[in-house]
């Protein structure tokens, strides 16, 4: 049976730029090994991409292992680090640009049940739309495991802007400056990205979000 977030997306983006594949989950040994690849290629040193990044070398070397599972923020970081859209560390191995898009496409579709699932303790999100180059914009779909703030080492925070709307259950945003809001089923906030800030689920369920980062 399809999630709520699939139902919905299916009336929005309904059809695939990429072959139909059975992505599951993304884990951490998958996508450190895309990360790892991505360093590799462009010749750098873990010392040059922690510089590059802000992040502590450890941090990527634990990465590259899949002994830790990344936040967005973190992810950001590293795309950036690397030169590379952070949607493709998400993409299944397998799935290529259709060849009359693959230079310089006007539009790129996507299907939810199409893209991987990257899980962390608090969140289990999925990036869309991986196969537009130069992306200004990083659509996602998550579901929202964490409970409370404690369930966070640290806040979350990424230049730019940020959208989200609930598709299903009831969350809780909570940022560093002490402000909150709380969003219901099809309830919206727009809100500086840039300020700390964690998600969290206050229904009996995992609360479902599509959230859309600039």
């Amino acid at each position: 049976m399809k999630t709520r977030a699939a139902q919905v997306l299916a009336k929005v983006l309904p059809g695939a730029s990429v072959p139909v594949v059975d992505p599951g989950l993304a884990g951490r040994h998958e996508v450190g090994a895309r990360i790892r690849a991505a360093r590799k290629e462009r010749q750098l040193t873990l010392q040059q991409v922690a510089q590059r990044s802000g992040l502590a070398v450890s941090t990527v070397s634990k990465a590259e292992r899949g002994q830790i599972a990344l936040s967005y923020e973190k992810v950001l970081q590293l795309g950036r680090a690397l030169d590379i859209d952070m949607t493709r560390l998400f993409m299944p191995a397998n799935a290529r640009l259709a060849p009359d898009i693959a230079a310089s496409p006007t539009v790129v579709k996507d299907r939810f049940d199409d893209v991987q699932r990257y899980e962390t303790d608090q969140y289990e999100y999925s990036v869309l739309c991986g196969a537009f180059p130069g992306k200004k914009m990083q659509p996602l779909v998550a579901l929202i495991n964490a409970r409370e703030a404690g369930d966070f080492s640290e806040t979350i925070r990424h230049p730019g802007q940020e959208f989200v709307m609930v598709l299903s259950g009831r969350v809780r945003i909570l940022f560093e400056n002490g402000e909150t809001v709380e969003l219901g089923r099809h309830e919206a906030a727009y809100f500086d990205s840039g300020v700390g800030h964690v998600y969290v689920s206050l229904s009996r369920r995992p609360a479902e979000v599509i959230s859309i980062c600039c």
